[in-house]
């Protein structure tokens, strides 16, 4: 295939960037670097097979030749860049979503959508399924990423049933792996980073908050199954495994072999309290689980935040 990747230099879009050009596939890289590192995919940089573009989704895209697949991963992520870039994430999980589904119908290409278990919001019903509609805020500082991806979905059905596109959704939970930026305000990098350096980690809350983490590898497989399925409603990829974050830094220090202590932070506004996917449908219809335990993953990536640090990781954390 001949696959356009959005967002593709980030940590999610340059790891399916590894897998599809270890298959075989032609890949076209674009990404505007807002977030995503050029270093993450430089490894690709002498293979005829990929091309990296620089370019901003929300204007128009023009891709010479055919597309197969659109793989619309563009998007700031992080608690930090909700703060910092909220209308950069308002405007590319809208225009963003347009430019590529509009690209999509041109080539006759088919077209995933990465959406976000922020969809749940702050969820009322636990674990949480594709069916369940969420409790979001649309006016709090969370609500621009969640709102820009409940649009996103909206938009790519909308295409779906009008236009006749062949779509996909995948709702992603809280995914950790090789690659992520340190300083991007999320739990596992911050975690690592304190814990390396020797300072305290800082819990937000009673630590009694619950994420369920997956390591990147387990999600990329699953968005592959999802790709080659004709499932076109919204498919939750997650792992399972529910912890506390006090359980999580408890880990990592474990992991690290720190002396850091925990240090207890205000819980910011509208931060979910419990988070965990049902992932019934895609055990039933992609024939899909994680297989990366957090134990496993979590003492990968440590390893790999040691090696960059040392400046011996292959790509920018």
């Amino acid at each position: 295939m001949r696959i356009l990747i959005t967002g593709g230099a980030g940590i999610i879009g340059s790891h399916l960037c590894d897998f599809f050009l270890a298959g075989g596939h032609e890949v076209i890289c674009m990404d505007n670097l807002l977030t995503g590192r050029e270093d993450n995919v430089a490894h690709h940089r002498d293979n005829r097979s990929f091309k990296f573009t620089h370019h901003d989704v929300t204007e128009f895209i023009e891709v010479d030749g055919e597309l197969d697949f659109i793989l619309h991963f563009a998007s700031p992520a992080s608690p930090d860049d909700f703060e910092q870039m909220g209308i950069r994430i308002l405007k590319v999980g809208a225009l963003g979503t347009h430019k590529t589904l509009g690209l999509a119908r041109a080539k006759g290409a088919k077209f995933l959508l990465a959406s976000t278990s922020e969809v749940y919001g702050d969820p009322l019903v636990h674990p949480q399924p594709e069916e369940y509609w969420g409790n979001v805020n649309p006016i709090g500082i969370r609500g621009v990423y969640d709102e820009a991806k409940r649009f996103a979905e909206a938009m790519t059905m909308a295409y779906n049933r009008l236009h006749g596109i062949d779509t996909r959704i995948v709702r992603i939970f809280n995914t950790y792996g090789e690659r992520m930026r340190r300083n991007d305000g999320r739990a596992v990098p911050n975690f690592i980073t304190q814990c390396l350096a020797g300072r305290e980690v800082t819990v937000y809350g009673d630590g009694s908050q619950t994420r369920s983490i997956g390591h990147v590898s387990d999600l990329v497989a699953g968005i592959d199954k999802l790709m080659a399925s004709d499932v076109t409603s919204p498919v939750n990829l997650g792992n399972p495994a529910e912890l506390s974050m006090k359980e999580l830094a408890e880990k990592i220090i474990h992991f690290t072999g720190s002396g850091s202590a925990i240090s207890y932070w205000p819980l910011p506004a509208d931060d979910p309290k419990i988070r965990l996917p049902d992932i019934s449908k895609a055990r039933s219809l992609l024939g899909w689980e994680p297989k990366v335990t957090p134990d496993e993953g979590l003492q990968q990536v440590i390893a790999w935040f040691k090696k960059d640090a040392a400046g011996e990781g292959g790509g920018t954390a």
